[in-house]
């Protein structure tokens, strides 16, 4: 399953600013960006994938353009798709990036 290059350029160069271990990894069709290890936010197909802290899903899942990642048919825990829609700017796709982050410092 291909992933949108332009969106995980878009991705690499936000994270470029960030102090820390950053790594890429092929997860779920697409490709992960790692935090220590930790996944933040990633690519499949055309779609952001966005990890989320437990407590704050409600109020993400609210937001227009995002739904469950539901990749294997069942909703994955803390794991949310924005369609491209809802990062057009790069300040809407830094709002992603920084949820996926605080995600990924929770687990640390």
């Amino acid at each position: 399953m291909a992933y949108n290059e332009e969106i995980a350029k878009r991705i690499q160069h936000a994270l470029a600013l960030v102090p820390g271990d950053i790594t890429e990894k092929r997860m779920f069709g697409g490709i992960a960006f790692l935090y220590h290890g930790k996944m933040t936010v990633g690519v499949v197909k055309g779609d952001l994938m966005v990890r989320v802290i437990g407590n704050k899903m409600e109020s993400v899942l609210q937001q227009e353009h995002t739904r469950p990642m539901d990749f294997t048919g069942k909703a994955m825990k803390e794991f949310v798709f924005v369609s491209p829609e809802g990062f057009r700017s790069e300040e809407q796709l830094q709002h992603w990036i920084e949820l996926g982050l605080e995600h990924a410092k929770s687990k640390l």
